[in-house]
């Protein structure tokens, strides 16, 4: 017998896309920072200037994002908040593991106008 099993690609753009909305529902996220990882991304992606990473090992999904946050947020619970709902977002979404989502808090708005990111 034959088997009939499919295979789902997603595109690295699309987990992207997928991680950026998990984090911007965190409440104390203000935007995603513009970071450029290394050399070697930049060359290959279509925006170098990102904030969000995703790394495929082992059939198993590593994340890294840098955010920046409101003046009002406290860092620790927030970034804890992004961690937990970008690996429950995308391992429900893709049925794929996600073993590490690391947050780096990039810069803190002060005001109430839109970052420069943006």
């Amino acid at each position: 017998m034959a088997d009939n099993a499919t295979k789902l690609s997603i595109n690295t753009e699309v987990l992207r896309k997928m991680a950026e909305i998990a984090t911007l529902e965190v409440e104390g996220v203000a935007s995603i920072a513009k970071k450029n990882y290394d050399l070697k991304d930049a060359v290959k992606a279509k925006s170098p200037m990102q904030g969000i990473k995703i790394e495929s090992v082992n059939g198993a999904l590593e994340i890294g994002i840098f955010i920046t946050v409101k003046k009002e947020a406290k860092v620790k619970e927030v970034a804890d908040k992004v961690q937990a709902n970008v690996k429950d977002k995308i391992q429900t979404m893709t049925n794929t593991a996600v073993t590490r989502v690391n947050v780096v808090v990039a810069d803190i708005v002060f005001d109430d106008k839109k970052t420069e990111d943006e």
